[in-house]
């Protein structure tokens, strides 16, 4: 028993060693590792608290489309834009405000919804329809040259067609005619032939006027004699 005793007593012995050179630094890695682990835990819990707020806040931008209710749509877009502008629900909420505003006719401020996505959106294909809005808005004003400057961005393939098909419109409305006939033509040849967009665009292709003869032909040369007169 004695040798056990001893034995048991070297082992303690040992231990208090060891935890007096290294006690001090596990406690400190517990404490760091809790501090860590309560910190993500409180992170998911306050972006999970945040993604809640802002999808209650896109529902009432969604509701307030379906309403027609611009001033409620406004209200819930502003706490969206100040208090959650990075999350995915901001610029999605813009592009329903925009519609509200511009069926309440306020044109430049559903421009300035879709100017926002442009510049604040991280997501690449609510930028590509914001700009596609944008256009549109500027072909419904006449303002041709804006909406081809944004429609001659870098898109994606997925919005080929569409972005070549108001093209074909901003061109037809500003009376280039041989550019639009290319337009849609490059629209139907991306745009899915099942669907009966397509059909749209073709009647669009087809209502165009036939690009004019020239108004004065070249008279006859030494190297290209004039036809002989008929008998």
């Amino acid at each position: 028993m004695a040798v056990y005793d001893l034995e048991e007593q070297e082992r303690v012995a040992d231990l208090k060693a060891w935890w007096a050179q290294w006690g001090n630094v596990l406690s400190w890695i517990a404490i760091a590792a809790a501090i860590v682990l309560v910190g993500v835990q409180g992170w998911r819990w306050w972006k999970s608290t945040r993604a809640d707020e802002a999808s209650a806040l896109y529902v009432a931008v969604s509701g307030a489309l379906r309403a027609g209710d611009a001033a409620k749509a406004k209200d819930a877009m502003a706490s969206l834009a100040d208090k959650f502008a990075g999350t995915s629900y901001a610029p999605r909420a813009a592009l329903l405000y925009a519609k509200v505003l511009w069926n309440a006719g306020d044109k430049a401020g559903a421009r300035a919804q879709y100017q926002w996505v442009v510049d604040r959106s991280d997501d690449d294909d609510l930028k590509q329809v914001a700009r596609y809005r944008l256009a549109e808005t500027h072909v419904d004003e006449g303002k041709f040259d804006e909406a081809l400057k944004l429609l001659d961005t870098k898109h994606a393939e997925a919005y080929a067609g569409l972005y070549a098909d108001l093209r074909g419109d901003a061109l037809a409305a500003s009376g280039r005619t041989a550019e639009a006939r290319s337009a849609y033509q490059a629209a139907l040849a991306k745009i899915d032939a099942k669907t009966p967009y397509r059909s749209f665009i073709q009647v669009k292709l087809d209502a165009l006027p036939a690009t004019a003869a020239p108004a004065n032909p070249a008279p006859a040369t030494a190297a290209s004699p004039a036809a002989p007169a008929k008998p």
